[in-house]
Parts: C-alpha cells; structure tokens; sequence
C-alpha cells in the first residue's frame, strides 16, 4: 500500500514533540504539507529543523498557539488557514488524587484535552465538508476505556474524545469527511522519558527497560507487553487520514498493545 497525501495540509496539535512529532513526520512523509505547533518559538523552531533534517523537501509551516484558551484556539486559526487534516493531538497529563483535583485542574484539563478539538473541527470542518474530502483524528487514549484510579480527570477528558469524535462523524455523515479516534497506550514518548529520567540515572536501565517494567506493573494486561513506539502510533494515525481509510468513520482505533481487555 501506497499512501500518498501529495496536495493535502494537515494541522497537527502540540507537534513539536513525541507523538505529534511522530504524526507530522509521517504525514510530511507521505507528501502533506504538514503545520507544526507548539506553546514556545523555541520549540517550534527546533521541531521545524528537525523535521526539515529528517524528510529533506518537506512542506513545513508553523504556528505559535497554546491551545488551553478560546483565544489560543484562534491565534492557531489565523496562523493556519483552511485545513484538510486535522489531528487533535494536544493535551495534557499528570497524577493527581481525585480528592485534591479542584475545580481549576479539572477545567484546565477539560479545555485543553476537549475544547481545543471542539473549536478545531467546528472552525475546520465546514470547509472539509465543502469540498468533500477531509479527515479528522482525535488522539484520545486507553485511559479513555481503561479510567485510571490515579488520573480520573484525565480519563474522563478521553472519554470526552472519543463521544465527540463519534458524534462528529455522524454529524458529517455521507459528507466524504471522516472522523475517527487513536488510542495509544503506554508509549515511548517525550513526556514518559521525562518521567523516567530519574530513575534512568539512579538504576542505569534503559528507557526501554524501564518502559516494559511500567507495563508489566501497572498494565499487566498487555499483550505485547513493552511500551509502543512514537512511530507505530504515527503509523496507525497516518493510515486513518490517508484516502485508503475512506470506510472508516466514527471508530476508536486501539494502539494500545491489547492494555484494554475487550474483543471489540
């Protein structure tokens, strides 16, 4: 299979590293141009060189927005212009006991994680729809099916993507325009290798190492039991918006590495 994207500009959110950087590359690999964004210049600068460093000829703009306010959502909205793909990858994480999760944390997670794709695809799909093709991904989680006990503000905000990625694509229904979901799992991204730096330096094991060990403890359900890479998620997310993938709409695509315990 052939996936080719050549014509097409696709937005991917918080894409200056980690899986929304895997996502462009992949994207800019199949011939998209492809619009970098992050919260920083400095960011967004070094993820331009690097892209531009890892697919020579690649189509790369960018836009400086932070998506956890209205505002942000239309500072990316003039940087960007018409789209005709858009991942919702932004969002943010973190450990909290359900008890000390005020409301403020609560509704930094539920506009970051939920409407910056609500502002997206209200400001984006129309013109998809007009021209009869465009594609949209939420990139949601296992944590949206599989509500983690330490992170229920977080799950909750996936459980959030996926109605609204459902209800989208039927809003858009017989329109040529998909809309679909991406569930990765325990993955070896910027933000996890964050997390294990500590532990890194203080046992000497490698990242991988650590990763598989997270997975075997706290998701012993895995069926491949090791952390999935930035790339294989890309790679699932990079079908879903090519024109291959035009008969799957409303789904919740699982690159979770079987975490979830569910034939479905």
């Amino acid at each position: 299979m052939k996936i080719s994207l050549d014509g097409s500009i696709a937005l991917v959110t918080a894409s200056t590293g980690g899986i929304g950087f895997a996502i462009a590359k992949g994207l800019a690999e199949s011939g998209a141009e492809v619009i970098l964004n992050g919260r920083s210049e400095g960011s967004v600068n070094k993820a331009q060189a690097a892209l531009a460093q890892q697919v020579p000829g690649a189509k790369i703009r960018t836009a400086i927005a932070d998506l956890g306010s209205a505002q942000g959502v239309e500072n990316l909205l003039k940087a960007s212009g018409e789209v005709d793909i858009l991942v919702n990858n932004a969002g943010i994480y973190g450990q909290q006991d359900f008890y000390a999760t005020d409301d403020a944390t609560w509704e930094s997670y539920w506009q970051t994680n939920v409407m910056s794709g609500v502002r997206l695809s209200r400001a984006l799909l129309p013109t998809m729809v007009k021209k009869g093709w465009g594609r949209v991904v939420f990139i949601s989680s296992e944590s949206a099916l599989n509500i983690p006990a330490d992170m229920i503000h977080y799950g909750v905000s996936k459980t959030a993507q996926l109605s609204l990625a459902r209800g989208l694509a039927k809003f858009v229904a017989g329109s040529g325009v998909t809309v679909n979901s991406v569930l990765p799992g325990p993955t070896l991204s910027d933000g996890f290798a964050g997390m294990m730096q500590e532990e890194m330096e203080k046992t000497g094991k490698s990242l991988e190492t650590l990763a598989k060990e997270f997975v075997m403890a706290n998701r012993p359900s895995s069926v491949i039991q090791r952390a999935a890479t930035v790339e294989e998620v890309a790679n699932m997310v990079v079908y879903v918006c090519s024109k291959q993938a035009s008969a799957t709409s409303g789904a919740a695509l699982r690159v979770d590495g079987g975490v979830v315990d569910d034939i479905v």
